[in-house]
């Protein structure tokens, strides 16, 4: 843990972020459940028709820009990082709303949606401890970085 006084805004969420996932099967569920999470979102939120003349999308799309400079500025290795998966995340939900249509994706979407949020309360129950969202809601939009992190790490990345 650093000092609170010098720390970078990205490195205090982390470290109270980090308080309450300490557990390691807990971590790996986040791992997985996560992303999984932000990418069924992207998918729901794909389905919203914002009326005739609006290219499909459009409300993920500037979510997802907004959730991208939101993490750029906490971080921008993280940001770019993020960009990179968000951009990956949002080809794969267009090209299955291309095949599937909004009905058949957003089945599939909260599916997975339930499914990842199964799979995070599962871990929060191994570890005993309350998923920090219930503190602040803020960590809702710190999990996907966190775990980010935890790749950048594991390549030897600064972020």
């Amino acid at each position: 843990m650093q000092d609170q006084a010098i720390a970078r805004p990205v490195d205090r969420f982390f470290d109270a972020y980090s308080a309450d996932h300490r557990d390691a099967t807990n971590q790996l569920l986040h791992v997985l459940c996560v992303p999984a999470i932000v990418w069924s979102l992207l998918a729901l939120v794909y389905c919203i028709p914002l009326g005739e003349g609006a290219p499909a999308g459009l409300l993920a799309a500037v979510l997802a820009v907004v959730a991208v400079a939101f993490w750029g500025w906490l971080s921008l290795p993280l940001g770019i990082g993020a960009g990179v998966a968000m951009a990956l995340s949002f080809w794969s939900v267009a090209a299955l709303h291309a095949a599937l249509g909004s009905g058949g994706l957003a089945v599939v979407g909260a599916v997975v949606f339930v499914v990842a949020w199964v799979g995070q309360f599962i871990g929060h129950h191994i570890e005993g401890r309350r998923p920090s969202f219930f503190t602040d809601l803020v960590y809702l939009m710190i999990g996907p970085v966190w775990v980010l992190a935890k790749a950048y790490r594991k390549a030897s990345l600064a972020y």
